[in-house]
């Protein structure tokens, strides 16, 4: 796609199982596209300049932007495709045995999934391949809990300097080493450095703005006003608590709600920033979050229930539905060229 005329983000949250909301939202978005371009062979990975993810948005990341193999410019997997890496593959990431929920006392004590079944899934989707191979610039987050620092997988990083480059297995599982759902994951950079990280979501679930702040730096250095950025949720959850079921909890009955404020916390934060920053600029229309109220049965991160996989589909179909007419005006934005107005 010659010269766009904006620079183009996708930035997708983490959140588990309930990444088929924008998996799903994205099979829209890339038959809109497709028939707006006059192109079959059109994948989201052709449409967007930088793809950034958190967690299950990291895997997503990883899958959009891997190589074909026989033309490594272009993206192997559609996003259809990213839809049946879930469906097929969910009760084997969130493989919840008795012994396991018993020996976690339900993740409290240990990790609540074992992690073979995801490391399974990764190395088939995506080999041995490293960051530096995949075919667009993309912004994976973690977070390195020895350094105590926010760790950030960055293609553009990984191509120049081995000390930022992995096997894209272990980035995606990095990114999605959820505390109390996975153990923590040790990497090794190709310069033979180790490191270990968790989940991402602990400072971004959303990490829009910390996509912003990538493409701050890369090419002409694009502002807010020369860029488009989709970000996509998988969910809105609300638990509510009140005053008197909270004010005598310890640090046991703490730790699952304080990891469900801080996730929903940062993503309200980076919402609100970026909607302000292109407001400011004088073009709001060129932001656009898609995110959908869930019903509590389809909150749970882990629930690979085939009834609950379907239904999570439907509520990213809907999603897409309710906002086609912006998804439609979206892709004018995707598709338009330095010699066009938009």
């Amino acid at each position: 796609m010659p010269d766009p005329k904006f620079f183009r983000i996708l930035s997708i949250d983490g959140g588990g199982i309930r990444g088929l909301i924008p998996a799903r939202i994205l099979t829209v978005l890339e038959t809109k596209l497709q028939a707006a371009a006059g192109d079959t062979t059109l994948r989201i990975g052709d449409c967007f300049d930088l793809i950034a993810g958190t967690s299950t948005g990291g895997i997503l990341t990883c899958a959009l932007l891997v190589p074909q193999k026989e033309d490594p410019a272009r993206p192997r997997y559609s996003a259809t495709d990213t839809v049946d890496l879930y469906m097929k593959n969910a009760a084997r990431i969130f493989d919840l045995t008795f012994w396991q929920r018993l020996k976690s006392a339900d993740g409290y004590l240990d990790e609540l999934y074992p992690a073979a079944g995801l490391e399974a899934t990764l190395h088939e989707y995506v080999g041995d391949l490293m960051l530096s191979d995949l075919v667009k610039p993309c912004l994976i987050t973690a977070y390195d809990v020895t350094n105590r620092a926010a760790f950030f997988f960055t293609q553009a990083d990984a191509k120049h300097d081995p000390g930022s480059n992995f096997k894209l297995k272990d980035v995606a599982r990095a990114t999605s080493a959820a505390p109390t759902y996975f153990e923590a994951a040790q990497v090794t950079s190709a310069s033979q450095v180790i490191y270990t990280l968790v989940d991402g979501g602990v400072f971004a679930n959303d990490p829009a703005l910390c996509a912003y702040a990538e493409a701050r730096k890369m090419g002409s250095k694009p502002t807010a006003k020369e860029m488009v950025i989709l970000s996509l949720g998988t969910g809105d959850v609300k638990t509510q608590y009140a005053y008197h079921q909270i004010r005598n909890w310890g640090s046991l009955q703490w730790v699952k709600p304080v990891i469900d404020i801080l996730m929903s916390g940062t993503v309200e934060v980076a919402d609100y920033q970026l909607r302000k920053m292109f407001e400011a600029v004088g073009a709001p229309e060129q932001y656009l979050r898609l995110q959908s109220p869930l019903a509590p049965q389809n909150t749970d991160l882990g629930n690979s229930d085939p009834e609950n996989l379907h239904e999570l589909v439907a509520i990213g179909q809907r999603t897409a539905e309710l906002n086609s007419e912006a998804l439609d005006r979206f892709v004018a934005l995707l598709l338009a060229q330095k010699t066009s107005s938009v």
